[in-house]
């Protein structure tokens, strides 16, 4: 059954990759959901085997290699956590196939973005079935391949190729830090297998380890360079401006991707690799401190986008820190939890804004939307559930998830507890206003897109009507005027447009939105019942009275289990405080947005520095612009022009052949056709050799 949920996917990716020219977009489309759709019946069955007893297996494969010491075999590791995340990535890839078929349907090249999905989805499955570290990888660096490939699909487009890269180079430093750790723990412990290596740990609670010229804690140093890695991953602070642009990508791209498999890669190797943390504390301060700094920063930041995909893009990474912070307390199964029902509202969201931009005719600048209510009320009616599940409305399965992890970082002890527990409550004020702010800017107030729905949504095509854009954009967004001092592209917008995808070219776009087709539909009702009852179905299980029977040996016990129990006994302010929040938010942005629609330009208008400091993501992008791109540009190019060019080609292979050259053309020159030439030079010649002669002296005779 395990070779079937893992595999099925991989032969689908190769039947539409390699034959999907002869079998046609269709059949393509047919194959790959239908092996996806395969899988997830398979997964759910094996969640519920599973975690009755919470029993784990290991399922052997192959043997992969053996190099000295290092003997790696390519096996499954079966358990609860396995269970969890097989559910999650093959329900979600599934319905993202589904969605795709409508989405994707005017797209020539549909049985390459088929194949991209299915081999990103065994890439992700290999990663949470792997049963060593070197298996992990594999997947880890697979996932990170296939979100390349989907992120630059549209490769006509500059800005697609751009962020595929960008996504690419930024997951690569994380990784060289994932890397190392692997390292470090085989120099450890003699073995990349997780049981072995849990069985080795607690034997290196205190042993050091001598780099760069300090000794380190052993297990401190191996669990910070393996977080690095999950920092990349999962887009936390300092390592998280790959995301954003990652939406450069088809929409059902982005689903999959900050839904349910490579974001959430980095918060499942640390779940997995617990027993590893639990033995550094300094570590799991580290992710504590980072997950709430992510959870906070990331929320102010999605204040203010006005691209309705970069608006929930920034929400999953603050979420994914709302994550980190439930692991890094030692309440790693909230921390899990919080995965499972994000994957479920979070690709409601994003499929929710594809219908919406699909009804939009590919229209992303939520300033350009408004009063869609009336002409898209299903799509509006799922992007409530999503949202109200987001902000973790009573009840819904984001209720149950992130207030655990709220509690759990102010009942724990460790060190950044309180820092990590004021991020999440304030995140949590700021998530229900962004969430709300999207919705209201979206599907209520004034119709801002009559004016130019006639003309498409090229952006030359409706270079004509930018004043009237600009002109309700601020009147709904608050973008402060020119006169302000806020950066504008050359189309009179802000300096943060909303991107148009790249089949999104009509040049005559029906005037009225539409709803979308049932095979995109059917997909967001699905997960709407899970964003809406998932967390009531599970909780117990996940966090509650069964939590014991249902994990098993899959998360640590002792201090983790402790708080979790101690979440019980939070203070009632506290169990309270994340209601109050999204409330307040709620309160917020309705006043701002429906009623005094005048509030957010005005306040735009007085905090210009501000404006444009979240506009502009904390300027993370241009501060690693300065310090990192342009030096490496400037010095890779001094390294082509003088170090290659001069230096090496100079003297080397360029040089060589110059010199030939003019010698040659030396000789040449002697080569003249004329006889009394040659007849001068062997005069010459035998002047010489006479001259020799003479001056050596005679074989045989005196000198």
């Amino acid at each position: 059954m395990y070779h079937a949920i893992v595999f099925f996917p991989l032969i689908g990716a190769l039947i539409a990759g390699l034959f999907g020219r002869f079998i046609g977009a269709r059949m393509s489309e047919l194959v790959t959901t239908g092996c996806l759709a395969f899988a997830a019946l398979l997964s759910w069955g094996a969640f519920f085997l599973v975690t009755g007893d919470g029993r784990a297996e290991t399922v052997p494969v192959a043997q992969w290699f053996t190099a000295g010491d290092l003997v790696v075999d390519w096996a499954f590791k079966v358990d609860t956590l396995t269970a969890v995340m097989l559910v999650v990535v093959t329900s979600v890839s599934t319905l993202v196939h589904l969605y795709s078929i409508g989405y994707m349907h005017e797209d020539p090249h549909r049985p390459r973005f088929f194949a991209y999905l299915s081999l990103f989805t065994f890439a992700m499955l290999m990663l949470v079935t792997a049963d060593n570290l070197v298996q992990m990888f594999f997947g880890w660096e697979g996932v990170g391949l296939a979100s390349y490939l989907l992120i630059g699909f549209w490769y006509e487009k500059p800005s697609a190729n751009a962020a595929a890269m960008k996504a690419f180079i930024v997951n690569r430093v994380g990784d060289f830090g994932f890397s190392l750790g692997i390292f470090l723990v085989f120099v450890l412990t003699g073995s990349v297998g997780f049981d072995a290596i849990f069985a080795k740990a607690p034997e290196l609670k205190d042993a050091t380890f001598h780099f760069l010229g300090h000794d380190w804690h052993a297990l401190t140093l191996a669990c910070l360079l393996l977080f690095m890695g999950a920092m990349g991953k999962s887009a936390q602070f300092l390592l998280h401006t790959w995301l954003p642009d990652a939406m450069e990508g088809p929409t059902p791209v982005s689903a999959l991707i900050h839904a349910a498999t490579m974001v959430t890669a980095g918060v499942f190797m640390v779940a997995r690799l617990s027993p590893l943390f639990e033995l550094a504390p300094t570590a799991l301060t580290v992710v504590t401190v980072i997950g709430g700094i992510t959870a906070f920063f990331a929320a102010t930041v999605g204040l203010v986008q006005n691209d309705i995909k970069r608006v929930i893009a920034y929400s999953t990474c603050s979420q994914l820190g709302y994550m980190f912070v439930g692991l890094g307390v030692g309440a790693y199964a909230t921390g899990v939890f919080h995965l499972f029902t994000h994957a479920f509202f979070k690709a409601l969201l994003f499929l929710g804004a594809g219908s919406v931009i699909h009804a939009m005719h590919h229209e992303q600048d939520m300033r350009n939307m408004g009063g869609l209510r009336r002409y898209i009320p299903f799509t509006t009616a799922m992007m409530t559930i999503g949202t109200i599940a987001l902000i973790g409305f009573p009840f819904t399965s984001g209720y149950y998830s992130k207030d655990a992890i709220i509690e759990a970082a102010y009942m724990s002890d460790r060190p950044g507890h309180v820092l990590a527990f004021l991020a999440t409550v304030i995140a949590a004020l700021m998530t229900s206003f962004y969430s709300w702010r999207l919705f209201f800017l979206t599907f209520e107030g004034p119709q801002r897109w009559v004016a130019h729905g006639a003309h498409g949504h090229d952006d030359h095509a409706h270079a004509a009507h930018d004043h009237v854009h600009a002109a309700t954009a601020h009147e709904a967004d608050g973008a402060p005027g020119h006169h302000e001092g806020v950066a504008h592209d050359d189309h009179g917008h802000d300096v943060e447009p909303a991107s148009h995808s790249a089949v999104e070219h009509h040049d005559h776009a029906p005037l009225t939105p539409h709803e979308s087709p049932l095979v995109m539909t059917i997909p967001l009702a699905i997960l709407a019942f899970g964003a809406l009852f998932a967390g009531l179905i599970f909780k117990e299980r996940f966090i509650g009275h069964d939590m014991d029977k249902f994990w098993g040996n899959a998360l640590p016990h002792g201090s983790g289990n402790d708080i979790m129990h101690k979440i019980h006994d939070a203070p009632g302010w506290v169990a309270a405080s994340p209601f109050v929040m999204l409330v307040l938010g709620f309160l917020l942005a309705f006043w701002m947005y429906l009623r005094r629609p005048d509030l957010p330009h005005r306040l735009a208008e007085s905090q210009p520095i501000l404006y444009r400091f979240l506009l502009n993501k904390w300027y993370f992008d241009e501060i690693y612009d300065r310090i990192f791109v342009r030096p490496a540009k400037n010095f890779g190019l001094f390294l082509w022009k003088e170090g290659d060019g001069r230096v090496i080609d100079g003297l080397g292979p360029d040089g060589i052949s110059a010199r030939v050259v003019d010698i040659t053309r030396g000789v040449v020159r002697l080569q003249t056709g004329y006889v009394y030439h040659y007849a001068f030079v062997m005069l010459v010649g035998v002047a010489g050799l006479i001259t020799w002669y003479l001056v050596s002296g005679v074989p045989g005779g005196t000198h």
